[in-house]
């Protein structure tokens, strides 16, 4: 079977030294596509620098709603400048943050906004962090719409039935954590099974959110297979069946193709 991390954090900072065993660890799982996302300028550039030199990453190029308040001169304009250059598949990660106070709402909402355009300018998808925030979120992709495609991928879903399935009427795709496999998550399965298999994602959010059994310990992309499993069973579906279709999914929106 073949798996596709659609969401993880493979930068230096956080994996170092270790990453080549990382990504071996991943392919022998049969992890054959990982989507390394960027949450400042540094990261994003090195997720591009790691795309172009190993097969199967693809990178996408961002800040952090959390971090907006935080960034240095010149980084927004590194940020556009990288997804000008063609080197990465997807804009983001960006998006609302309302659990969290590290930056203003009307700053998290302008940079949510400039990465909505600089999406929709280059054809390019959108990872999108909510957090106690989709309400705002699908609000402002709704109006997005209006001006022209957005191609969005709520990462980490965590949403109740209706707002997943007004998501799906916006065209997003939901991506599936960790979160969905822990004990305590039967309603967030529930709101999964509901999910058209065709808009549906796996993803790891590497190195956060490590799924059962592996709670308190590094994520890594390899334990994507947990949350796939997960998905399968909440479904009904055979584990080939979905992970063939996660891992189509994801290259259709990554890859274009």
């Amino acid at each position: 079977m073949e798996y596709f991390d659609s969401h993880c954090h493979l930068d230096p900072m956080r994996f170092g030294a270790e990453l080549p065993a990382v990504l071996e660890r991943a392919r022998e799982a049969g992890v054959v596509g990982m989507a390394v996302i960027g949450t400042r300028a540094a990261d994003s550039e090195a997720a591009a620098a790691l795309a172009a030199r190993e097969p199967g990453i693809v990178a996408a190029a961002g800040i952090h709603p959390n971090d907006v308040q935080e960034i240095v001169a010149g980084e927004w304009d590194r940020i556009e400048q990288l997804v000008g250059s063609g080197r990465v598949a997807a804009v983001g990660e960006t998006g609302l943050d309302w659990y969290r106070d590290h930056a203003a709402p009307e700053v998290q909402r302008d940079f949510f906004d400039r990465h909505i355009r600089l999406a929709q300018a280059h054809s390019l998808p959108l990872v999108v962090h909510t957090r106690d925030s989709l309400s705002d979120v699908l609000q402002m992709l709704s109006e997005a719409v209006r001006r022209g495609p957005v191609a969005a991928i709520l990462h980490a879903f965590t949403g109740s039935v209706a707002e997943a399935a007004e998501a799906v009427a916006l065209g997003c795709h939901l991506g599936f954590a960790g979160m969905v496999t822990f004990r305590s998550s039967a309603a967030l399965r529930e709101v999964a099974a509901t999910v058209p298999l065709d808009r549906l994602l796996i993803e790891t959010d590497s190195p956060f959110l490590s799924p059962e059994p592996l709670r308190g310990k590094r994520n890594e992309p390899s334990h994507v297979i947990h949350t796939a499993e997960c998905l399968a069973l909440a479904r009904g579906e055979p584990l080939e069946h979905l992970a063939a279709a996660t891992t189509a999914n994801a290259r259709r929106i990554f890859l274009q193709r």
